[in-house]
């Protein structure tokens, strides 16, 4: 257990400073790196050691955590990184980076260092839940490491789902995800048509929350559609790249996933109109 009370962030972003503050609030002893040196400095108040290059942030640290946008990211840092690491550190990947992308930071990880216990461990959730610990943690891994991280998944979570075999959280984050690009999507159209309609979205929530339709998350959305506020829980560009590696997933196993697939290609006409920094819901504003 005491191997997880030491832990290096590399990613500094929305979701990998919530981590931070976090994991520093239940006492762990926390560094951090960012591509953007700004990022991590915002969180020295906090209590963070901040690095100046990923090896130093690692260099005492039993978990690196990495939370970055793309396999490509990982791909640039971790070849730097993997060297540095203790005897026997624990990889906790959290960033979404697909199926593929997955098997290629396992391989590099086996290559590299086959002493780091690599665990893939993607969270459902976004900036609320993740500043709140109230993430759904998705690790696949060896038991023993499991257990290990448990100081640290108990304080960036209220749930952790567990399987030994490797990669099958980011596999369940695919399915996740592309669960939310449909809701997404269609509490889109649905508030486009009522509008169309002359209905007023606070009556659409009422009745939704009165039938077996309810669902607290797509209510949460209309409800930013209804105050015109489209600042980022889960910005739509992250969401579109997500549901991208969903449907790369499909695609390698011969599936064919073909309202999944519309959402997408309506999704970059919203990214190439300007919307990729709005929330997921800003979708909504390409139709209107």
């Amino acid at each position: 257990m005491e191997l997880a009370q030491n832990v290096a962030i590399l990613g500094a972003g929305t979701m990998g400073s919530a981590f931070a503050r976090r994991l520093l609030g239940a006492g762990l002893r926390v560094s951090v790196w960012d591509v953007y040196p700004a990022a991590a400095a915002r969180l020295a108040d906090a209590g963070a050691r901040v690095a100046a290059t990923p090896e130093e942030a690692v260099r005492d640290a039993g978990v690196v955590l990495t939370m970055v946008p793309t396999i490509a990211s990982i791909e640039e840092t971790m070849p730097r990184v993997l060297p540095a690491l203790p005897h026997a550190a624990i990889w906790l990947q959290m960033s979404t980076i697909g199926a593929d992308g997955t098997e290629r930071a396992i391989a590099l990880a086996k290559e590299s260092r086959p002493d780091v216990v690599f665990v893939d461990a993607p969270v459902s959730g976004s900036k609320g839940p993740a500043e709140e610990g109230k993430l759904l943690i998705l690790a696949s891994g060896p038991s023993a490491a499991l257990d290990a991280l448990a100081p640290v998944f108990s304080a960036l979570g209220q749930k952790t789902m567990r399987w030994e075999r490797p990669g099958t959280g980011s596999r369940m984050k695919l399915v996740l995800n592309t669960w939310l690009a449909v809701l997404g999507e269609g509490i889109a159209e649905a508030a486009t048509l009522a509008q169309s309609l002359g209905v007023s979205l606070n009556d659409v929530s009422t009745c939704i929350g009165s039938t077996a339709l309810d669902a607290p998350w797509a209510l949460s959305k209309l409800d930013k559609i209804e105050r015109d506020a489209f600042d980022p829980d889960f910005a739509l560009a992250l969401a579109s790249k997500d549901l991208h590696l969903a449907l790369d997933a499909a695609n390698d196993a011969h599936r064919r996933l073909p309202m999944a697939q519309a959402i997408a290609t309506q999704w970059e006409s919203a990214l190439a109109a300007g919307l990729g920094d709005r929330d997921v819901i800003g979708a909504y504003l390409a139709l209107r």
